[in-house]
């Protein structure tokens, strides 16, 4: 028996909300990318994540085997952390979604930066008091660089159920992408522009500097998540389906989240499923 799977949209507008168990998921600004006039011009922004921790959360003791750079991580994501933060021209935009969920720019300790391009780190400027991680260069406030060793085969903790991962393809060998367990709808992944949006099958390759690691990078997303936060439209749930291949069609829908990173659980949605397009 094998598996199918295949994606549908998730409805709702922004500020998304996905609470957790201990990281909540608040998808602030939606990403957009519009063709205008002629010439191949492109109107766009990407999406803006804020993950929150726990309300009350104790101050972690280092594990042995951290060094420095994990330490640090560590340390940072005990405040809200934002993954993206859109172009310069989304300034006000951003400053309002944020105080919308009662966090001010100061309140921001880490920033994830999913890749180098301007509308998804156009705004680091707001936040010179967080720790910034930039495709794979981290630092602290004050620009003290540490090594980490991050790799595909080598994701970075930040807590509980929170880790970044090596997604490169997009925009060359250094993308990240953030993932979350144990929200309400299982592991959400934030992918910056490993997908553009749902259903971008015939056009991200056009986009990507390295197609062949940045398909790498879509199967090993789509093996672990349940909700995909894309870098320029709304999030969508993946869905896994055992195939039968005698009569070619599918057993039965998963309903429940996988449990994944921590093994931190999540619930299943009561929405009923939209259609989707298979991947």
């Amino acid at each position: 028996m094998s598996s199918v799977v295949r994606t549908e949209p998730l409805r709702g507008e922004p500020p998304l909300r996905l609470p957790g168990d201990p990281f909540s998921v608040v998808v602030l600004l939606r990403g957009y990318a519009e063709p205008e006039g002629v010439g191949g011009a492109v109107r766009a922004d990407g999406s803006v994540t804020l993950i929150l921790p726990p309300r009350a959360s104790s101050r972690r003791q280092p594990r042995p085997e951290s060094g420095e750079a994990e330490t640090a991580l560590e340390e940072a994501a005990r405040g809200p952390i934002l993954v993206d933060t859109g172009g310069p021209w989304a300034r006000e935009m951003l400053l309002g979604a944020l105080a919308g969920q009662g966090v001010a720019p100061a309140d921001v300790t880490l920033v994830v930066g999913t890749h180098g391009h301007s509308d998804h780190i156009g705004n680091l400027g707001l936040f010179p008091g967080a720790a910034l991680l930039v495709s794979h260069d981290f630092c602290l406030p004050g620009g003290r660089y540490l090594p980490h060793g991050l790799g595909e085969e080598r994701p970075l903790r930040l807590g509980p159920g929170l880790e970044v991962w090596a997604t490169p393809g997009h925009g060359g060998q250094r993308d990240v992408s953030v993932m979350v367990a144990g929200t309400a709808l299982g592991t959400v992944a934030v992918v910056g522009d490993v997908f553009e949006r749902d259903g971008d099958e015939d056009f991200w390759q056009a986009l990507s500097e390295d197609p062949v690691a940045q398909e790498r990078s879509r199967k090993r997303v789509l093996g672990t998540a349940d909700v995909v936060v894309p870098g320029h439209g709304a999030p969508f749930r993946v869905v896994r389906e055992a195939w039968n291949p005698e009569t070619k069609g599918p057993v039965a829908r998963n309903e429940e989240p996988r449990k994944t990173l921590d093994s931190c659980r999540g619930s299943p949605p009561t929405q009923p499923p939209s259609q989707g397009t298979a991947v």
